[in-house]
């Protein structure tokens, strides 16, 4: 039996899993952070690294790390009921909901930013693309014991030869310095805060939790067994992926904080990657642009919708089949794509507030696992402690016409200024912090806490 695969078999399972974090968020984002952070780029830029590159890292390697059978068994750690419910919200979150729609989308958006082909009404030929999109990406994900095949040696080679290609040229030639822009909004004020939250966008650290298993099994089919020795390639893996995700965003957010010495911040990260891309190849750079972000875009999809389709038939044994699944899960994000990019970031944002903290805390109560002998009762207690503030966190960052409407403004008001952090929108931090620390002193008595259970 295998204890470790050859260098060639990991670089296939690391391409593997690169091409499945790295789709339309993870273009569009950096680039928009960059634009936007100006001269604070750098610190902006280490905060996204948390929340975008450390946190997936540290969720692939949960579940290896725990010998964890999904993030199901590891999320129902702090009860059957709540793994459940969280296991499901976390990959429609991930999957038809928003995920798998935005990457509909951005492909659209950045291709005809400039208005919709042959004079097509802007709706009409947003479901014509789609439609095209939904096809393609129907015919790789009914085929899912191909995926190491489809995502880590065809589709994302080609996206790293055009993302190479455009952002090559953009660092030889700048555009100007990226640290004389002025910096945008929060990002003058608190660029590394800003950053983590922009982090939040990618939804890498969700997908994480959900793609571990993924690399799990493939290094399994490659021979390696005992869960010790799947553990410790699963984080090989997991470092050389994060690590070329790592130098992407820093090219991206870097490209982008020097074209504002052409452009004026933009709107959103498709149209700043179409700027960049108009401004040095001129009428087939949009082409090539769409070309690189369809690519990004189909290989995270199709990753998404695999893992969706699986989890979900697991979950409900016996009430549909994979294929089934996969086809639904592809016509509800066809349907949610159609509301179009910024409708779909704009609702989005408020579930990633209330589900970030504890897809978070569940990492870190995975990596911390051994300081408390995997007690039941610390999952429980951290869990439940992350869950209340999350829903302040989530409350406390609606829109002021929203807080307004349902009188919450004065008590939100003084949330943010009690609980520290809140005004970064990481007021739950602190509070599992302290959870944990306080479950592990009790989980040495659990008898006068508590809230142990035998196991």
């Amino acid at each position: 039996m295998k204890k470790k695969l050859t260098a060639g078999e990991t670089l296939t399972v690391s391409s593997m899993l690169f091409g499945l974090f790295f789709g339309a968020g993870n273009l569009i984002f950096p680039a928009y952070m960059g634009q936007a952070a100006g001269r604070n780029v750098i610190p902006a830029l280490l905060g996204f690294l948390i929340s975008g590159v450390g946190l997936p890292l540290l969720g692939v390697v949960s579940l290896a790390f725990t010998r964890s059978s999904g993030l199901q068994m590891l999320s129902s750690k702090a009860g059957k009921k709540y793994g459940a419910v969280f296991t499901a919200a976390l990959y429609l979150t991930i999957g038809p909901l928003f995920a798998i729609p935005r990457c509909f989308t951005v492909p659209y958006e950045t291709l005809f930013s400039s208005g919709a082909p042959g004079g097509l009404p802007d709706r009409l030929a947003l479901f014509i693309f789609t439609l095209g999109f939904f096809a393609i990406m129907m015919f790789f994900s009914l085929r899912p014991g191909r995926i190491m095949d489809w995502v880590g040696k065809l589709l994302n080679p080609m996206f790293l030869a055009m993302f190479a290609w455009i952002m090559g040229t953009a660092l030889i030639h700048p555009m100007g310095s990226a640290f004389d822009a002025e910096p945008a909004a929060e990002y003058a004020s608190a660029p590394f805060a800003k950053g983590i939250f922009e982090g939040y966008n990618t939804m890498d650290a969700l997908a994480g939790l959900a793609f571990g298993i993924v690399v799990v099994n493939v290094i399994n089919s490659l021979g390696v067994k005992e869960p010790g020795d799947v553990a410790a390639n699963s984080i090989k893996a997991g470092l050389s992926a994060c690590g070329l995700m790592a130098l992407i965003y820093t090219v991206t957010a870097l490209v982008g904080a020097q074209s504002r010495a052409a452009y004026p911040a933009a709107s959103n990260g498709s149209v700043t990657l179409a700027e960049i891309a108009q401004h040095y190849y001129h009428g087939i750079g949009i082409w090539l642009l769409g070309i690189m972000i369809l690519l990004a875009t189909l290989k995270t999809a199709v990753g998404l919708i695999t893992s969706c389709s699986e989890t979900f038939s697991a979950l409900l044994p016996g009430k549909l089949s994979y294929t089934k699944w996969t086809v639904i899960f592809c016509l509800v994000s066809l349907l949610i794509a159609n509301a179009g990019l910024d409708e779909i970031i704009r609702f989005s944002l408020p579930v990633l507030m209330f589900l970030y903290p504890l897809a978070v805390s569940l990492i870190i109560l995975a990596m911390s696992h051994r300081a408390f002998n995997d007690d039941p009762g610390v999952y429980r207690a951290v869990t439940a402690v992350t869950f209340i503030f999350a829903i302040i966190d989530t409350v406390t960052s609606l829109p002021v016409k929203a807080l307004a409407a349902v009188h919450l403004t004065s008590a939100c008001d003084v949330l943010a200024r009690v609980i520290p952090l809140s005004s970064y929108r990481l007021g739950w931090l602190l509070p599992t912090v302290i959870a944990l620390i306080a479950a592990v002193i009790c989980g040495r008595s659990p008898r006068r806490c508590g809230f142990s259970k035998k196991k």
